[in-house]
């Protein structure tokens, strides 16, 4: 009897432990960031190690799959009910694309870049691009949108007169009520925004959190947007300093720039040009001892009719310190610059190719000369260089540079040759719609404005808006699916140096304010009138988009004024002044609780992101390291939803305390510290309607 039960126990105890654990498809995990990636971020024909998360004894083999060959995997970790399996590969100089293949028992899971697959193969690989480095201090970098003309005016010695110049079918207006609403044909429309009322508030961006200032162009211009550059060796001095006056503004009725002596002496005359540089270089090293760093437009595709190398204004032609320009004569150094369909037509050529066909921006014409060339090269050194020291470039419309995408990609890997020649740690961003992939190959760009992966598919979800407020979804409203969808199919075009610098912005200069698609309204201001876009405003819509924005991978872009309520239609009706003296004090502060949440916790900067919720109307996410996570739950539905979160798939385990940090709905915001209580592994939240929350593991935080 005894050894009868002695085997019965022997036998029960070989029959536990055979018994494999229920399949968890969630603790299934890999990406490309530093935690499953090491270097994240190699150089050519270096060695590589790969790692895979598995649930605790859940699998039998895992399989790296490359060019077609299976790479068996090491069990090499197990910590806190994951295995982790790894295997070292040596890169060439090329991509490097793989996905995994895990075995459990007779079935074979595939593992890709969008995550679970059941097909044998994969058309979404992960990829690590060979000697591709972005700048460590961009990562995860707060960034601010800077349009200067609106931002603040701190020298009023330099604003653009009334009647200064002609400008676009008329004289150009100075506005005295600093309040005023643009127009809907605002291009003549000058606020006197300039780079010392930058230096004065200098110490609010600070305070705020802002870690890097994106300037839009700063060059010499005659429109307040400045993307028509009339000169790209100097800052205008409308934003810089004018130490010689002079000149007379245009008599009324004239519209002949050859008379607009004022606005001659003050853009040509080089001691205003040098003062304005001077200044640009107080404004960065100030910028600079406050640990922000300062970003610039440039615009290299089209220049301005006002430009000195085609001076079809005639504001350089009798000067003796610039050569005539194309515009001007046949003899000009610069003829080559633009494409003359008229090879005839000088003096006073206006035959060139404009930028879709506007004569206002002559277009550029790189095929045809070697000099325009070897000129913005030098220009893209210049301004990152000293005495300038400026940190990165933003690249207008970049892709459309010249006239072939085989030009535009061998420009480009001069100009970044160039660029990170002069100084190896500034950031290339792009404007790019679409698949940027070939653009991001380590050789070109760094990253891009990220319309794709962000802006668009948070517009969509929180408000059903397009970017732009012409078109309203109700489909896309709330759409859980449609936003991971997106935000993973569209952030898997980055590589994870890409994806880590990606500019994510709310709004900008080109689309309507954030704030104003939260009311749903379609229409811009010439057809609504600017009122409506204040009108039915959701504040709430906003902060949970900041949380969002502040909780996401990549580099969070703020528009002036967007964390102080500001509202505006496309521009030119986004191009408002900034509201010194009726901010949204509320809203600011909550910008600067996000911004604190968004620095305080490392894995929100350089950690690992994965779906953990994802319901008609409701969304969550986790960003988390092997140590710590943090944990976004977000419910846009108009009723109160009982979530029950799989923490186990991204948290420590066994799972330690968790904290609320952030709390938001219609009523306000709250970012006092509450304890969350377990169940399990999971842990159940009550949302009320339209409601945010930020979860995070509990640790000690070194606030900088």
């Amino acid at each position: 009897m005894k050894l009868n039960f002695l085997d019965k126990t022997i036998n029960n105890q070989l029959y536990m432990q055979s018994i494999r654990p229920i399949f968890m498809k969630g603790a299934l995990f890999s990406d490309t960031t530093e935690n499953y990636v090491f270097p994240a971020e190699p150089n050519p024909y270096a060695e590589v190690t790969i790692r895979f998360r598995t649930g605790k004894n859940n699998a039998d083999m895992v399989y790296l799959v490359t060019n077609n060959e299976e790479l068996p995997m090491d069990l090499v970790k197990q910590n806190r009910g994951f295995d982790y399996y790894e295997t070292k590969v040596y890169l060439n100089d090329t991509e490097f694309t793989y996905y995994f293949k895990i075995k459990v028992g007779k079935i074979s899971i595939i593992y890709d870049a969008i995550g679970v697959k059941k097909t044998k193969t994969t058309d979404y690989p992960f990829s690590i691009m060979p000697g591709f480095h972005t700048p460590d201090w961009a990562k995860g970098a707060v960034m601010y949108q800077i349009y200067t003309e609106r931002f603040c005016n701190g020298d009023t010695s330099n604003d653009v007169q009334n009647g200064e110049y002609f400008y676009v079918g008329g004289s150009v207006q100075k506005i005295d009520d600093w309040y005023k609403v643009p127009a809907v044909d605002g291009t003549k429309e000058f606020y006197g925004g300039d780079l010392q009322g930058v230096i004065d508030k200098l110490g609010y961006l600070k305070d705020l959190g802002i870690d890097a200032i994106y300037f839009n162009p700063l060059f010499v211009s005659p429109s307040n947007h400045k993307y028509d550059s009339q000169d790209y060796e100097h800052i205008d001095p409308h934003f810089g300093k004018i130490v010689e006056d002079g000149g007379e503004c245009l008599s009324e009725g004239d519209t002949d720039n050859k008379h607009a002596t004022k606005y001659q002496t003050r853009v040509s005359n080089l001691k205003n040009l040098e003062a304005s540089d001077a200044l640009f270089c107080e404004l960065v090293t100030k910028a600079h001892e406050m640990g922000i760093r300062v970003i610039l437009d440039g615009v290299f595709n089209h220049c301005g009719s006002f430009n000195k190398w085609l001076d079809r204004e005639r504001i350089y032609e009798d000067s003796k310190d610039f050569e005539k320009g194309a515009y001007i004569s046949a003899e000009s150094p610069y003829r080559n610059y633009f494409d003359f369909r008229n090879k005839e037509g000088w003096p006073y050529n206006g035959s060139y190719d404009g930028w879709w066909g506007y004569d206002t921006l002559p277009k550029l014409n790189y095929e045809g000369s070697q000099s325009l060339y070897n000129k913005i090269i030098e220009v893209g050194q210049k301004w990152v260089s000293a005495p300038f020291n400026v940190d990165g470039w933003r690249l207008d419309v970049a892709a459309d540079l010249g006239h072939s995408p085989e030009f535009n990609h061998s420009f480009y890997k001069r100009f970044r040759h160039s660029v990170k020649e002069a100084n190896p740690e500034a950031l290339i961003l792009a404007e790019h719609y679409g698949d940027p992939k070939s653009w991001l190959n380590g050789k070109e760009w760094d990253s891009v404005m990220n319309y794709d992966a962000f802006m668009e598919p948070v517009t969509w979800f929180l408000t059903g808006m397009q970017k732009h407020s012409d078109d309203f979804r109700g489909d896309m409203l709330g759409n859980a699916s449609v936003f991971f969808d997106t935000m993973i199919y569209c952030g898997n075009k980055f590589s994870y140096p890409s994806k880590a610098v990606a500019m994510n912005q709310l709004s900008n200069h080109d689309h309507s304010r954030f704030l104003t698609r939260t009311n749903m309204k379609v229409g811009r201001t010439n057809s609504l009138g600017w009122q409506a876009a204040d009108e039915g405003i959701d504040k709430n819509l906003m902060r949970l988009a900041v949380m969002i924005q502040m909780t996401w991978v990549g580099a969070p872009t703020i528009y002036y004024g967007d964390e102080a309520g500001l509202t505006g239609f496309t521009d030119p009706d986004n191009r408002r002044t900034y509201p010194w003296g009726r901010e949204d004090m509320d809203l600011i502060s909550y910008h600067k609780e996000m911004i604190k949440i968004h620095k305080e916790n490392k894995e929100i900067i350089t950690g690992s992101t994965k779906k953990l919720v994802c319901e008609d109307f409701l969304i969550g996410y986790g960003r988390f390291t092997e140590d710590e996570c943090t944990v976004v739950i977000i419910n846009r539905g108009n009723y109160e939803r009982d979530v029950l979160i799989p923490l186990w798939e991204v948290a420590p385990v066994p799972m330690g305390e968790f904290e609320r940090i952030m709390y938001t709905d219609s009523l306000g915001f709250d970012a006092t510290h509450v304890d969350m209580e377990l169940t399990g592994v999971k842990m159940k939240v009550t949302m009320p309607p339209v409601s945010g929350i930020v979860l995070r593991s509990k640790r000690d935080i070194e606030v900088k």
